[in-house]
């Protein structure tokens, strides 16, 4: 493993810990509703951009949710600022990661698949 790749991991982990933080004690803002999860962060190799995949459960409406993370996405990066030692504080975009959705329908097909066999 590269010493910069090996870097970039150990950065990602601390963005999503952080985040994750961030999102549960810190962040005030009406339309992010729900429990989110901080599944994945994934920065440049530049360090300017990270995408942080999120998982939200019981929201009232996962849109308004995305909505209210992109428009706290500067508060969020502040608080990254000030808390992780970098360079350069990387833009954050949010995108909603559906692989515990995905994984939960294919679990359904099996069962129902399991159900039939049985009969």
């Amino acid at each position: 493993m590269p010493k910069n790749e090996a870097r970039l991991n150990r950065v990602n982990e601390e963005l999503k810990k952080e985040i994750s933080r961030i999102l549960t004690f810190e962040l005030k803002n009406s339309k992010v509703t729900g429990l989110i999860s901080v599944t994945k962060a994934k920065i440049t190799p530049d360090f300017k951009y990270a995408k942080i995949y999120v998982s939200i459960l019981n929201s009232k409406s996962i849109g308004k949710t995305m909505e209210g993370l992109k428009e706290s996405s500067g508060f969020i990066r502040s608080q990254i600022a000030k808390n992780i030692n970098l360079r350069i504080t990387p833009e954050l975009t949010f995108e909603i990661d559906d692989s515990f959705e995905y994984g939960a329908r294919i679990d359904n097909i099996l069962k129902e698949l399991n159900h039939k066999e049985e009969k």
